[in-house]
């Protein structure tokens, strides 16, 4: 069973939606014992990261998110789940995050149009399963005013240009995450997710 955590925040009828087109069984989740059993946990959405931390406490997803990823098992964050793996935000005057990985989440700098909205192309940094298929420098669609920054720059999987080159994806071991939305991304978005599912069903 593959999980898709059900925190409150829309958009997450898109990510069942795109991962039952693939063929796979998938359960929309907010119980913590449900994450810990799947076979592969997806945490997407939009949002603000204050809202979507203090839904993760009320819930009690908080340690079964940080469990499933420190025993490096299948996790895939989209948009809000990549930015909330990382120490703290600059949004809403600054908020803690999950501190999974070190790093700060940025907001887009003065004089860009935010928030960022569109296709964009995505340089590969890393060779990675996830990109089995998908061009290097192939478009994908985002929504979101910040961006992660990684104080391990071995984490970044692949970077996008908006004014400023940021990164748009991370992966380590198991653990893959992207700014991008792969759901709302056409054929090259389903090969993301099923590349994900894929070789989550290996490990």
């Amino acid at each position: 069973m593959f999980a898709v955590i059900d925190y409150g925040a829309g958009n997450i009828r898109n990510v069942v939606n795109a991962v039952a087109r693939l063929g796979y069984e998938v359960r929309l989740t907010c119980e913590g014992e449900d994450v810990l059993a799947a076979e592969a946990v997806i945490f997407p959405g939009v949002g603000a990261a204050g809202d979507t931390i203090a839904s993760l406490k009320t819930l009690d997803l908080v340690t079964p998110i940080r469990t499933v990823i420190a025993e490096d098992r299948p996790f895939l964050g989209i948009c809000m789940g990549i930015q909330v793996l990382f120490t703290e935000t600059e949004e809403d005057g600054g908020q803690e995050c999950l501190e999974i990985f070190p790093g700060q989440v940025r907001k887009f700098p003065e004089g860009m149009k935010i928030p960022h909205m569109g296709w964009n192309q995505v340089r590969q940094i890393q060779k990675h399963p996830i990109f089995d298929g998908v061009p290097d420098g192939e478009n994908f669609y985002f929504v979101h005013s910040y961006y992660v920054e990684p104080e391990d720059t071995s984490l970044v999987a692949g970077t996008t240009e908006y004014g400023i080159e940021f990164c748009s994806a991370i992966a380590r071991g198991n653990l893959v995450a992207t700014q991008f939305h792969p759901e709302k991304s056409g054929d090259m978005g389903l090969k993301i997710l099923d590349n994900f599912l894929r070789n989550a069903g290996k490990s």
